[in-house]
């Protein structure tokens, strides 16, 4: 069971693309850049992930890396284009590094955020506003 805090932290967070300037998506808000990437792509979803800290236990930063890579590679082997970003908390003490995957429908996406035993992903669609999925 996930606590209630846990929940409210997710929902807060800000959940980060690199892009120049950075596009910030936040849980509950939509986001027009957002559409427009995804329209770019043709695409009419996606979802925020990562593979970092499962069950939101802390990792060292080299099983980390490694599970981003695995992550980093099952994206590219299933033909998905993504961007890099991470997810953290507004103050900036927790960050993870993060991938949005583009045109993920939600059971993919759900499937994969179980796969590196995370305890929620974002999932996105276009014209509506980022939703955390627990």
């Amino acid at each position: 069971m996930i606590s209630p805090e846990l929940i409210a932290a997710y929902e807060n967070a800000d959940y980060v693309v690199f892009a120049d300037p950075e596009l910030v998506l936040r849980i509950g808000e939509p986001s027009a850049r957002l559409d427009a990437l995804l329209e770019k792509e043709r695409a009419r979803t996606a979802a925020f992930v990562t593979a970092a800290n499962p069950h939101s236990k802390p990792r060292p930063a080299a099983q980390n890396a490694a599970a981003l890579d695995a992550l980093d590679r099952l994206i590219a082997a299933a033909g998905y284009p993504w961007r890099a970003g991470e997810g953290r908390e507004p103050d900036g003490k927790w960050i993870e590094p993060s991938r949005l995957v583009i045109g993920m429908y939600r059971e993919n996406a759900q499937a994969l955020g179980r796969l590196f035993g995370q305890n929620a992903i974002v999932f996105i669609e276009k014209g509506a506003a980022p939703e955390l999925l627990v």
